[in-house]
């Protein structure tokens, strides 16, 4: 017999990634308002944490945190914004979510928390602020805490019983430009990806991740 020979099909192209618009940092305005309540922000130990993360969790079970990548350009190359508390540590704006409440709304109400001029007092405690007009990406990362005192995983360990925490990250569309304003207490920062890139050490693991993420991306850097 002889042998049938088979065309191999013909390979179907790889679907483009997707596009993200990345501005320049000047064109962006900042600025600083007071802290409601004096500004604790900052001062809380890891023991405290574990203690509120315990409450919480009997309280309501499993955490839910979400956190937005917000990009900008500086020298032809995306950079983060981080919150940094007390000239110390570094943080993606967000924060937790109400019990019940859904991911976008609630990503939107801490974003306008942390760097809108409303602030806490308003946005945080029942008004509206500027929620609206920001927009939320897809989820980019998820992280699993499986113990009150334990680091986040990327992926939730095979042997967590009842995981204690769920840390969502999702990429912002920045417009053209727009206004930050941040607690006193805190600054915002533009860090490029190649300072944050596996550099756990400083930015933690979660932030030092965030290049892994994006590089599914397709970035179109806006200059000046």
């Amino acid at each position: 017999m002889g042998l049938e020979m088979t065309m191999p099909a013909a390979e179907e192209a790889a679907p483009a990634p997707a596009r993200v618009e990345v501005y320049p940092l000047s064109r962006y305005y900042f600025g600083a308002r007071d802290v409601a309540g004096g500004g604790g922000a900052g001062r809380e130990t890891a023991a405290d944490r574990v203690l509120r993360l315990k409450a919480n969790f009997a309280a309501h079970g499993l955490r839910t945190t979400v956190h937005g990548v917000l990009l900008v350009e500086l020298f032809d190359h995306p950079h983060v914004l981080l919150l940094q508390v007390r000239n110390s540590s570094f943080l993606l704006p967000g924060g937790r979510l109400r019990p019940g409440e859904q991911d976008v709304p609630g990503l939107k109400r801490k974003l306008s928390s942390k760097l809108s001029v409303a602030g806490n007092q308003d946005v945080d405690h029942g008004g509206d602020g500027d929620c609206d007009e920001w927009q939320i990406g897809e989820c980019v990362g998820m992280w699993w805490r499986s113990e009150f005192d334990a680091a986040p995983f990327p992926y939730l360990l095979p042997n967590a019983r009842a995981p204690k925490e769920c840390i969502k990250l999702f990429l912002i569309k920045l417009p053209v430009s727009r206004q930050f304003v941040v607690p006193r207490n805190m600054k915002l920062l533009a860090v490029p990806l190649s300072q944050i890139h596996d550099n756990a050490q400083v930015y933690g693991p979660i932030i030092a991740g965030i290049p892994n993420l994006l590089s599914k991306f397709s970035f179109n850097i806006i200059t000046d």
